[in-house]
């Protein structure tokens, strides 16, 4: 039983080591196939309104609830203190550099992520991959290589929305409910929202869509066992994202910040 359970973890490992070299190789392709030659417009065209028009409805909401929770929150929270100015500047600092970035991420994954995995897996186990093959087509640069090049474009633009729906839905809780002026929820932003702020926010947002385009389509890509193993592999390629997007987050909120108070720091010098 024991050496059963040992040969088990094992060939977890491997499995999941070779799944991770298969993946970085599927990334590097990408990236040279995609920066070589460009997908038709027809096929970007698709993707980019699948991806970007498409999700702004979920978005929005999200966005615009995420805000409006922050705001009632930290007026609750600061009011007795005599703080409640500085609700705006809360606002807009944890949509610029966290939640914007990682809660769009997340309602893409759900609604586009899935759907690629799902379109991709289908076209696997039905064998029409090994038809685009044989016809001489890179499934590379036909599947891949739009969604990729729309994700990088249509993410950021999403999470700039979102990040705007949520510093608006703040604005409009703080100011109807709580009676809190425009001055006072606006006009600290310019003192304490920073470029590296706004970049650090971009970055991470161009970082998710990279994993979540390229997760998506490389579990597609091994999808096998017919229907069930469709819903499986798109199951996996959502879990599999969110889980990638929050460890990222992680360390890229650490490197992103320790660079910028080491840069900050030699500039004193």
């Amino acid at each position: 039983m024991i050496s059963f359970m040992l040969a088990l973890v094992k060939n977890s490992f491997i499995n999941s080591f070779a799944g991770i070299g298969e993946y970085i190789s599927l990334i590097k392709d990408v990236f040279l196939i995609t920066f070589k030659k460009l997908p038709k417009w027809s096929l970007l065209r698709d993707q980019l309104f699948n991806i970007g028009v498409m999700s702004l409805g979920v978005v929005a909401i999200t966005g615009m609830s995420t805000g409006i929770v922050l705001a009632a929150q930290a007026i609750y929270q600061l009011s007795s203190k005599g703080l409640s100015s500085i609700t705006g500047v809360m606002v807009a600092k944890a949509m610029i550099t966290e939640l914007g970035p990682v809660l769009t991420a997340f309602m893409v994954t759900g609604r586009v992520g899935a759907a690629m995995c799902a379109e991709i897996g289908t076209m696997k186990v039905t064998e029409q991959i090994d038809a685009i093959k044989s016809m001489a087509v890179n499934p590379y640069q036909y599947l891949i290589a739009p969604r990729f090049i729309a994700g990088i474009v249509m993410i950021p633009l999403l999470t700039t929305f979102s990040i705007f729906m949520g510093i608006i839905g703040g604005y409009f809780i703080s100011a109807y409910y709580f009676h809190l002026s425009q001055t006072a929820y606006f006009s600290l932003m310019p003192l304490h929202i920073s470029s590296f702020d706004i970049l650090s926010g971009l970055i991470k947002a161009i970082c998710f869509s990279i994993l979540l385009v390229t997760i998506s389509c490389y579990k597609g890509l091994k999808t096998k066992g017919g229907a069930e193993g469709v819903g499986r592999a798109t199951t996996n390629s959502v879990v599999i994202t969110y889980v990638s997007i929050l460890i990222t987050d992680f360390f890229l909120t650490l490197g992103l910040n320790s660079l910028y108070m080491k840069m900050k720091f030699d500039w004193l010098l």
